[in-house]
């Protein structure tokens, strides 16, 4: 087959990461984006190959046009979208929450999020031969929240609604969307936990978290299946973490 093409955002640390490291070791050409251009560098070098680092704020229009024109310029074409740059924010009440951080998740969950999946769709569109994959990084709180985390758990709640409309669009384009839901995987974003964080009933308590490769190898097993056939929704999560129940 030849080499597929893979755009990744947030690519320069947590879980963008393990999947750059992931989808290089299995021969796919990355273009790596994200804020800051130093760990995006970093990435691409242990992908190796040809490992294309671009600084992209995925909540600026003309930065995510500018990100998929210098993708298609160099690659001809884009099979995949991993649209993973987000942001949790700090944990406030809902009544403490200031518009500028309800905004700031908002533009980079969820606008960021259909801004680079609007431009992937339009070149996986026109592209020959057609079609593609975007692999959505919703969040188990695309399902239960958190409490102090309405504006996160709003987006992810939108990012199924954008997973869903995307998929049915992309139908007669061969272009096949879905979703991933993470729950604890080990990265910076979760460090905390194994100290505790705060559950349902007002507790602090430390919670269960698993490898984030694990989180990476289903990405790309999803992205390796043929069009004809898609995982829409997949949730992945430490075994022991508090979702299934109560409490």
């Amino acid at each position: 087959m030849p080499q597929q093409i893979a755009v990744i955002t947030g690519a320069g640390t947590g879980v963008g990461r393990a999947v750059a490291l992931e989808l290089a070791a299995n021969g796919w050409q990355l273009v790596l984006a994200g804020r800051r251009a130093e760990p995006l560098r970093e990435v691409a070098r242990h992908c190796g190959g040809d490992a294309v680092a671009v600084p992209t704020d995925v909540t600026d229009p003309g930065a995510v046009d500018a990100l998929f024109s210098e993708t298609a310029e160099r690659f001809g074409r884009l099979d995949l979208l991993f649209n993973n740059a987000g942001t949790f924010g700090a944990p406030t009440p809902v009544e403490d929450l200031g518009h500028a951080e309800w905004r700031a998740v908002v533009d980079l969950n969820l606008t960021g999020a259909f801004l680079c999946a609007q431009a992937a769709f339009r070149l996986m569109k026109g592209q020959d031969p057609q079609g593609g994959r975007i692999i959505n990084n919703g969040s188990i709180s695309a399902h239960v929240p958190r409490p102090h985390s309405v504006a996160y758990t709003a987006t992810k709640h939108a990012v199924t609604g954008l997973t869903k409309s995307l998929s049915l669009e992309g139908r007669p384009y061969r272009i096949a969307c879905g979703q991933i839901d993470i729950g604890n995987a080990a990265t910076d974003m979760t460090a905390a936990m194994s100290s505790g964080v705060r559950q349902a009933d007002g507790r602090i308590a430390p919670e269960p978290t698993m490898d984030v490769a694990d989180v990476a190898r289903t990405v790309r097993h999803m992205a390796q299946l043929p069009l004809e056939a898609n995982v829409q929704f997949a949730t992945v999560m430490a075994t022991a973490m508090p979702y299934i129940g109560r409490g």
